[in-house]
């Protein structure tokens, strides 16, 4: 008697392995739809957050010894709108004024760490928005933090490479934190100029586009 074939049955996909925080960060860079889509399985968001806090701080030291926040703050007056009503103050005044906003912008980078959480959740807030309303995509709130702090890894790049032109000999006077190395249009614009067009020409920003991808 004839034998009938056997139809071999439906096989379904092994599920890929779970990745570690480290293969997670790795991957970010290298193929990060593996780590995107391990964050359905994990949510956890401590591992990027602790790796861009250390970056961050060690680039605010930077800042702090290499350039002085006491010069930050006197570049980013002299490129500001009120630059020829603070070269009519006195003397005294123009130093004070220059160690108060010193002060402050020390406190506030140091204390980046921190701020960066508010930010962040902010900016899940309204990724959460657009997942639900814009794309009925079935995501909560933690996961849209997870897709955030490792989407904005990229910067982390751009922080460091800040760190080694500051310790490489950048100019101090024509130092810009918010655009530190020349990875974008802006940075060769003069900063006193049309502001419309800095900040525009500051968005064609290689890690700004790579961060969005």
């Amino acid at each position: 008697m004839a034998t009938l074939p056997v139809t071999p049955g439906p096989t379904t996909a092994p599920e890929p392995a779970p990745l570690s925080q480290a293969a997670r960060i790795v991957n970010t860079f290298i193929a990060p739809s593996k780590t995107f889509n391990d964050l359905r399985r994990n949510a956890s968001w401590w591992a990027p957050w602790l790796l861009s806090s250390i970056v961050a701080l060690v680039f605010v030291y930077a800042m702090d010894h290499q350039i002085g926040f006491e010069q930050i703050s006197k570049n980013q007056v002299a490129h500001s709108s009120r630059a020829e009503q603070f070269e009519k103050l006195p003397p005294d005044q123009r130093a004070h004024q220059i160690q108060l906003s010193a002060s402050i912008v020390r406190y506030v980078s140091y204390g980046a760490p921190l701020l960066n959480i508010i930010f962040m959740a902010i900016m899940a807030g309204v990724l959460l928005a657009v997942f639900k309303f814009g794309a009925n995509a079935g995501v909560t709130f933690k996961i849209a933090l997870a897709i955030v702090f490792y989407g904005t890894l990229p910067y982390t790049i751009s922080s460091l490479l800040g760190i080694v032109s500051m310790y490489a000999g950048v100019d101090p006077e024509g130092f810009n934190p918010q655009n530190p190395v020349a990875t974008n249009p802006a940075y060769f614009m003069d900063l006193s100029g049309n502001k419309f067009l800095y900040g525009m020409a500051s968005a064609l920003d290689m890690f700004v586009i790579w961060s969005m991808c």
